[in-house]
Parts: structure tokens; C-alpha cells; sequence
């Protein structure tokens, strides 16, 4: 009931405006024009049970009706609040010339609205999809629109900064520099409360204000907000709106995915060299199993999706003799096509790509080269690239995939449906995640096909099996490097997502920025409590250290595969948890430990109820700070008990702070 309570302290303003986006490789710059904007005054509340023959008929059954008045001309404007069974929903319901006015004004509708409600100075908000320089939202505004997180001019702006003043980990720009792959309109409350905007469009929630927070939307308001006691049972009721999630193949626990390219030959060179070693491998991941090409930006896929029988001669063979040894094969795909290739020819041939306002095959640029995008609002170009993923993955016998990108759609394309391309524009990655999952269930083989996305709007959640947090930098750093991974994953947890894991190492690679084996240790130590453990070699593999490039390598990753496999019962448990309860696997310290300092932390996570990890996440440290809330707590690896509070904890190379909570069973 944080609505009800509070019925006459909700703010209203509307306006009307147009708004003007421009996109380089994937990000946005935003600006908008307004013809007015003006607040309302609230002037009556009505209960059905109180209203009279004049008032209107949109007085709801469960609920109350507003009435907003415009100062400036005789016109009022409606609002219901209506008590659902799991949540309270704030809506628009039009407008009108005011009664009694003498003179009826014909209402001048608006296209933006603020809706303001009362907060707490001291509260903290968390969710928004994926968040990864802050995690605790108060005192932030931030931007619901689906976008390339990590830009090129950014990159470049890093690179320069550090040659000029060093680097610097802990260095954060402003929050409003930075944009996400997955953003949901949705914000989660240490009071324990929801608040989800029915929307589609551009938005943004204003955290800003110390005892206030602002929705500002661009389509009529439907605004759910929904509480309980727990943040267990708060989850349970946001996958009443957002939906749940399904289960993982099972064999993704069973050892790492190795992520290998260049080519069949050196697949079995390095599975060779793992299995000498040792070490389990559950899969290899080879993202050029299309194709590769070289540019100034590093190795990259060739966006055509049929196998490159340069690189991967008779693959399904190949493929066939590495599932024989235990081993899966996964690839790559995403919603665009290379212009210098064959299906190219195919989808402009056909008209199934989206186009520009002059009718062409709309271009986009991504890193360095240009490509073309599928358009899904045609029913025929969706079935075609569905049969693409049957026929040339599915079909040879891949594993599972990367389902990247999702996020670059213009806002000025022309869509077959005729809809704007703004209206579209976030809802493009759940549509692609709706299309693999698709295709794997008409293959009937949904618990044997694993695909992760980095890209995500309202509907991802019960479409995509798990999300990874995108192209990380080799580095250490706080807002994009390894130190950004706990925070990504934390606020998808808060967002009704609850499964995700990252590149082991980091991706994005340039000359200021090369993969150490200590970084690569580090993220393996982390990913080994998580639920996945997968490698990326990098856009630049030649600058970065690779799992197999030295003894000491080879030994770290034979300890972390062998710990991971033991933790296939407690991370299986954790995935039940999340399938039947909509428990997040990664939580945030807060979620079973309502302690100020909990709310706060963004270094440390649970993995499940029971398991509170705390990663090394400095180059060169050898312990760190641990803060353990109030419970008693066995190290992971000396068995020492502790209580809550906070300690430097011994964390050398191969061996990070990991308590267990006393009297949990867990293997290992």
C-alpha cells in the first residue's frame, strides 16, 4: 500500500515535446524540444462508493480516481489508482473540459509526463536493469533507453586520460556518462517496495531529489507498484509482471566453456593441452565458427551464419567427435548481417532488412565496419533468420551461442510494420531473445541448449537463459574493468533477472589495456562462484594472456575447474531456487541481511542463501576487507568461524575470501 498511503502527496506534471536522437556505433546522444510543460494541482479524489451522478464513469470498482487540474485553461485530467492483487497501479485515463467551467476547452493531449512521489533520505534504490559504475541508484537519475555500454568514444577518452595522467582504478565518470545494454523500467526499494512503469518508450526515473523520486515517460503512465515483507516474496511478485525464469541445461555446471578460435586445429591444440593439464571442459566456445575478419579494432566475427569450412572444415563432423569426448560446441550469432557475404545478398533480395528513409538497406556501423539488421517486425525476415539458427547451428550441432547485440536499432529506421523505430527501439532485444528461444523449442531442445545475451528489455526474462555483463575491459578498474562485473550483476538480480555471469578475463583489449595472468587468475577465482565458467579470448587475443599460455596458468585453472565442478549440487540448488521462487543465484548482502552497511556494499555478493563471496578485485593485493553481516560465519578455506562485522581477510593468489554460513551444507 506505498501508494494509498500517500494518495495526495503524488505529483503530477505534464507537457508535450519531440525528441531528437542521434546513435554512433550503438550509443546515443539525447535531446528533446518541449511546446509547454506545466504541473497539476490535485483537486479531488473519489471512491465508487462516494461518487455521485456526476462524476465520470472511469471511478474504478477496487480503486479511487484522481483529479488533476490544469491552473492555466479549465481542463482536468484523470488518473486512477487501482488496488490490484499483487500491486497497486497508477494510470492515465484522459482528459476533459472542466465542469462548470462556462467555456468548454478542448484538451490539448500531452505526450510526457512526471509523476513524483514521495521518498526517504535515507533510502537506497536498486535495479534498472543493469547498472555498472553504481549499484545503490539514490542520488542518480537514470535512463530506461537500451544502448552500447561500452562506446568508442569512451574507450578513447580512457586511453587518453590514463596516457596523460595514469591509471587510476577507482577513476568513475559521471553516472550520466554511462549507457547499458539492458535496461528495464524498474526500480527496487530498501523499503521493500517495486516500482515498475508499463513503458516501452524512452524514460527515466529521478532518484536526484532527497525525499522524492520522479518517473518521467513519454507515453501514457501505467505505473505498478508493489510491496511485501521480504525481498525474497518482492521477487516472487515481479515475476507476476516480468515472468519467470526456465532452467539451464544441465552440463554447462560440468566444467569450464574455453573459448578457442582460428580454427579447428588449434580447438584440438588447446583441448589437448587442457586435457593434459587435467582440467574439465564442459564446452569450447568458438565465436569465428562463421568467419573472421581482421581490422584496426582487433579479430571479429564474420556476421555470416554458416560455418566457415576454411576455418572449421567439415564441422559437424568435428563437432560430432568433441561431444564423443564430453565436449560441447557453441558459436555466435546476432541480429545483423556482413555486407561482404553471401545470405546479404539473400535478405536484401527478399526485403527483410531495415531500411532508411530514403528506402535503403539501413547501414549501421559497429566498431569499424558496417552491417545490415534483420528486421523482425516482418513476419517472413523473422522466420527466415529463425531458420537460419534451425538449420545452420541447431541443425550441424551446436551446443548453445552468444546471442549478442540487440541494442543498436535507430530510432529514425523504417520498420516493415510501419511502427516507429523509437517505439521498437528498446523492446529489439527481447524480440531477438524470443527468436533463439524459439528456435531451439521448434527443435525440441530446450534442455540441451544453453544461449546467453548481454542485451535486454521488459519480456528478456522469460526468453533468455542467462545473461553475461558484456564486453568488461581487461583491466581493473571500477566502472569497466573486473571491478564492474558484482555491480551488473547485483542490479539484474534486483531487476527480475536472476542468473548471469562474465567473460573469465575481460574482453575489450587495446594498446593501454593487455590481460595480466594475475587478472586472469582473479577472474577466474571470482567466475568459479558463479554459474558459468566461460572465457573470452579477447577482440585482440594476441595482446592478452591466455588460459594455457604457461604452467602457472594451467595449474590455477585446474584448481578453479575442480572447485566449480564440486559446486554443481549448491549451484543447481540455487538455479531451483530461482525457476520455482524467482530467487536471484547472485544476491546482494541485503537481500537476507537488512543492515545499513549491507545496503551499501557493492564488492561482495551471496551466491545463494548460504555462500558469501568477496573477490579480489585490486592488482597486486594479497588480502582485502571483508564485511560480514550479523550471523556466524566459516571461512571457506581455513574453517575459521566468524561474527559479523568487518575484517582484513589473508587472500593470496588462487584463494579469495569465501565464507559459508555456519551449519549450510556445501560440497567442495
Amino acid at each position: 500500500m506505498v501508494l494509498s498511503e500517500q494518495i495526495r502527496k503524488i505529483r503530477v506534471s505534464i507537457g508535450f515535446g519531440k525528441n531528437h536522437f542521434s546513435m554512433d556505433r550503438g550509443s546515443f546522444s539525447y535531446d528533446e524540444e518541449f511546446v509547454y510543460r506545466k504541473e497539476l494541482k490535485l483537486s479531488v479524489v473519489i471512491r465508487k462508493e462516494d461518487a455521485g451522478p456526476e462524476d465520470p464513469e472511469q471511478v474504478p470498482e477496487n480503486g479511487v480516481l484522481l483529479i488533476y487540474e490544469d491552473l492555466s485553461v479549465p481542463v482536468d485530467y484523470l488518473f486512477s489508482l487501482v488496488q490490484e492483487a499483487e500491486y497497486e497501479v497508477f494510470s492515465y485515463m484522459g482528459a476533459r473540459g472542466r465542469q462548470g467551467a462556462g467555456i468548454l476547452v478542448k484538451p490539448l493531449l500531452p505526450n510526457r509526463f512526471w509523476i513524483t512521489i514521495p521518498s526517504q533520505a535515507e533510502e537506497h534504490f536498486y535495479g534498472g536493469g543493469e547498472t555498472y559504475s553504481e549499484w545503490d541508484l539514490k542520488g542518480q537519475k537514470l535512463r530506461i533507453f537500451t544502448a552500447e555500454h561500452q562506446n568508442s568514444k569512451r574507450i578513447e577518452e580512457k586511453k587518453e586520460r590514463e596516457r596523460r595522467e595514469g591509471k587510476d582504478p577507482k577513476h568513475k565518470l559521471p553516472f550520466d556518462r554511462y549507457e547499458s545494454y539492458y535496461v528495464e523500467p524498474l526500480a527496487v526499494s530498501s523499503g521493500k517496495y517495486f516500482i515498475f512503469c508499463d513503458t516501452s518508450r524512452y524514460m527515466t526515473f529521478d532518484f536526484s531529489e532527497a525525499e522524492q523520486t520522479t518517473m518521467y515517460l513519454q507515453e501514457k503512465p501505467r505505473i505498478l507498484v508493489g510491496s511485501a515483507a521480504s525481498f525474497a516474496l518482492l521477487s516472487k511478485k515481479l515475476r507476476t509482471i516480468l515472468g519467470g525464469q526456465r532452467p539451464q541445461p544441465d552440463w554447462i555446471y560440468d566444467g569450464v566453456i574455453a573459448a578457442v578460435q582460428r580454427g579447428a586445429e588449434e580447438v584440438d591444440r588447446k583441448l589437448e593441452t587442457l586435457a593434459n593439464a587435467g582440467i574439465s571442459v564442459t564446452g569450447v566456445w568458438c565465436q569465428d565458427w562463421c568467419g573472421c575478419r581482421n581490422n584496426t579494432f582487433g579479430y571479429q566475427v564474420m556476421w555470416n551464419w554458416r560455418y566457415d569450412e576454411e576455418l572449421y572444415p567439415d564441422l559437424p563432423e568435428k563437432i560430432r567427435k568433441w561431444r564423443e569426448k564430453g565436449i560441447r560446441f557453441l558459436g555466435y550469432i546476432n541480429p545483423f548481417i556482413a555486407l561482404e557475404r553471401e545470405l546479404y545478398q539473400e535478405a536484401h533480395e527478399k526485403g527483410y532488412l531495415v531500411k532508411n528513409d530514403a528506402g535503403e538497406d539501413y547501414l549501421v556501423t559497429i566498431t569499424v565496419f558496417p552491417a545490415a539488421m534483420v528486421d523482425f517486425t516482418n513476419p517472413a525476415a523473422y522466420r527466415w533468420y529463425k531458420e537460419l539458427i534451425k538449420k545452420n547451428m541447431i541443425g550441424i550441432g551446436l551446443s548453445g551461442w552468444m546471442a549478442d547485440f540487440g541494442e543498436y536499432l535507430p530510432t529514425d529506421a523504417v520498420l516493415f510494420s510501419g511502427e516507429p523505430a523509437e517505439d521498437w527501439h528498446n523492446r529489439w532485444p527481447a524480440v531477438w531473445a524470443k527468436l533463439n528461444r524459439e528456435a531451439i523449442a521448434e527443435c525440441g531442445m530446450e534442455n540441451e541448449i544453453f544461449f546467453f545475451m548481454r542485451a535486454g528489455f521488459t519480456g528478456s526474462v522469460r526468453d533468455t537463459l542467462m545473461m553475461w555483463t558484456g564486453d568488461q575491459h581487461v583491466d581493473w578498474s571500477q566502472d569497466d574493468g573486473i571491478g564492474s562485473v558484482i555491480p551488473a550483476i547485483l542490479s539484474l538480480s534486483m531487476s527480475g533477472f536472476g542468473i548471469a555471469h562474465s567473460d573469465t578475463g575481460g574482453y575489450t583489449t587495446n594498446e593501454g589495456m593487455r590481460r595480466s595472468e594475475e587478472l586472469m587468475m582473479r577472474w577466474e577465482e571470482m567466475n568459479v562462484f558463479s554459474p558459468v565458467m566461460r572465457f573470452h579470448e579477447g577482440n585482440q587475443p594476441w595482446n592478452n594472456v591466455q588460459l594455457t599460455d604457461s604452467e602457472t596458468l594451467l595449474t590455477h585453472l585446474k584448481d578453479c575447474a575442480e572447485l566449480h565442478v564440486s559446486l554443481k549440487p549448491y549451484l543447481k540448488a540455487c538455479e531451483n531456487e530461482l525457476v520455482s521462487e524467482a530467487l536471484p543465484v547472485i544476491r546482494p548482502l541485503f537481500y537476507h541481511y537488512e543492515e545499513e552497511e549491507a545496503f551499501r556494499v557493492r564488492d561482495e555478493y551471496l551466491l545463494g542463501r548460504d555462500v558469501l563471496v568477496a573477490p579480489v578485485l585490486e592488482e597486486g593485493a594479497d588480502s582485502r576487507s571483508v564485511y560480514l553481516p550479523e550471523d556466524t560465519w566459516v571461512d571457506f578455506w581455513t574453517k575459521e568461524e566468524y561474527r559479523g562485522g568487518r575484517y582484513t581477510v589473508h587472500a593470496p593468489l588462487g584463494r579469495i575470501p569465501v565464507f559459508v554460513r555456519k551449519g549450510a551444507a556445501l560440497p567442495g
